[in-house]
C-alpha cells in the first residue's frame, strides 16, 4: 500500500506568518489588554475572594463612554478618559452595593448578568451606541475620530523608534504603551497589596466573618476592590477600542471575561507577576494555532476556529491536572474562604 503524500500535505502547520512581526505585535497588543483585565480579576478573585464575571461590562462602559463623548459630544480624547474611568467605577459601585451582599456563587451570577445587560443595552440603544453597527470614525468628519489624538502620539513614538528600527509596524507604539501600563499597574498593585489595606483584603478572602469580628467594614473594602477592577477594565476597554478602531457590542461578550480567567488560571491565583506571563502564553497558544493548515472539507473556517479553542482548552485542562495552582501560584492560595 503506497502512501499518498498529496493527502497528507494539507495536514500541516504554516510557518510563514510565524516570523511576521506585524502579526506577533498584534498578538502582543491583545495579550497586554487581557493582562490588564487579568490584574483586575486577580485583585478581586485572587486577593479579595470575590468571583467577578463582569469585567467585560467595565471594559464596555469605559470604551463606549469615551467614544460617545468624543464622537457625539465633541470632547477631546484625553478629556474623555477620566470621565469614562469615572463612569465605569461608578457603575461598579452601584452594582456592588446590592450584589456584594450575596454569597460568592450568587455574586458571580449577578456580575455575568450585569455584563450581559450592558452589552444588550449597547446593542439596542442605536441612537446612543450605534447598535449592532457600533461606534466608529465618521469619514465625512475625520477630525471627530477618537483614534486621531492617539495617532499623533503613535507617530511621535514611531519617529523615535525609527532611529533604531528602520520600519517599525504601525501597532508597535500601542504595544509599547499597553505593556508600560501593565508594568505600572503590576507595580502599583504589588505595593498596595503589602499595605494594611491589602492585608485586610486577604483577611476577607480567608475568613470574612473573622475580619468583621475585628471591626473591619468588609463591604467597603470589597467595593473598593471592585472599583479598582472597574478602573483597570475601563483602561483595557480604551486600548481595545484603539486597537480595533471601533467600539462594538460583540467585542464585550462574556467570552472576554472567560479568556481573562484563563489567563488567571495559567498565571496562578494571588500572583500579579503571573498574570502577564499567563496572558502571553494564552495568546501565543490561541493565535499560534491559527497556522494549522487543515483540509477543507471537512475543516471549514468555523470548525478550525472551534478546534483552536479546543486545543487551548485541552492545554488548560492539562495544566489544571498537573499543576492546578498555575505556573506561579501556590496551592494554599487556591482555597478561598475556607
Amino acid at each position: 500500500m503506497s502512501l499518498d503524500l498529496a493527502a497528507i500535505a494539507p495536514l500541516a502547520v504554516t510557518l510563514e506568518s510565524l516570523t511576521d512581526p506585524d502579526f506577533w505585535i498584534s498578538v502582543g497588543v491583545l495579550a497586554g489588554i487581557y493582562a490588564i483585565v487579568g490584574l483586575g480579576l486577580q485583585l478581586n478573585t485572587g486577593y479579595t475572594g470575590i468571583v467577578n464575571f463582569g469585567m467585560a461590562a467595565f471594559m464596555a462602559i469605559g470604551a463606549y463612554t469615551m467614544a460617545i463623548l468624543v464622537l457625539k459630544a465633541g470632547f477631546s480624547f484625553w478629556l474623555s478618559l477620566p470621565f469614562a474611568v469615572g463612569a465605569s467605577m461608578l457603575f461598579g459601585l452601584l452594582v456592588g452595593l446590592p450584589a456584594l451582599r450575596l454569597r460568592a456563587d450568587y455574586f458571580a451570577i449577578a456580575t455575568i448578568a450585569m455584563a450581559e445587560v450592558v452589552r444588550i443595552f449597547a446593542q439596542n440603544a442605536r441612537s446612543l451606541t450605534g447598535g449592532n453597527q457600533g461606534l466608529f470614525c465618521d469619514l465625512d468628519n475625520p477630525s471627530n475620530c477618537f483614534p486621531d489624538a492617539w495617532n499623533d502620539v503613535s507617530e511621535s513614538i514611531n519617529d523615535f523608534v525609527a532611529n533604531f528600527w528602520a520600519d517599525p509596524p504601525s501597532l508597535f507604539p500601542l504595544l509599547l504603551v499597553i505593556w508600560v501600563v501593565v508594568g505600572l499597574a503590576t507595580v502599583a498593585l504589588l505595593y498596595i497589596q503589602r499595605t494594611p489595606w491589602g492585608r485586610v483584603l486577604r483577611a476577607i478572602r480567608e475568613d470574612e466573618d473573622a475580619a468583621l469580628a475585628l471591626g473591619k467594614n468588609t463591604l467597603a473594602f470589597k467595593l473598593q476592590s471592585l472599583a479598582i477592577a472597574a478602573l483597570l477594565g475601563s483602561i483595557a476597554g480604551f486600548f481595545l477600542a484603539l486597537d480595533l478602531r471601533t467600539v462594538h457590542p460583540l467585542d464585550f461578550e462574556p467570552l472576554v471575561t472567560f479568556f481573562a480567567f484563563s489567563v488567571l488560571i495559567l498565571g496562578g491565583m494571588a500572583n500579579y507577576k503571573g498574570v502577564f506571563v499567563g496572558s502571553i502564553l494564552f495568546w501565543f497558544v490561541l493565535e499560534g494555532t491559527r497556522f494549522l493548515d487543515l483540509p477543507d472539507p471537512p475543516f471549514t473556517e468555523t470548525r478550525i476556529a472551534a478546534l483552536r479553542l479546543a486545543i487551548t482548552g485541552l492545554l488548560l485542562i492539562g495544566l489544571m491536572a498537573f499543576r492546578p495552582q498555575g505556573m506561579f501560584g501556590k496551592r494554599e492560595e487556591m482555597v478561598l474562604g475556607e
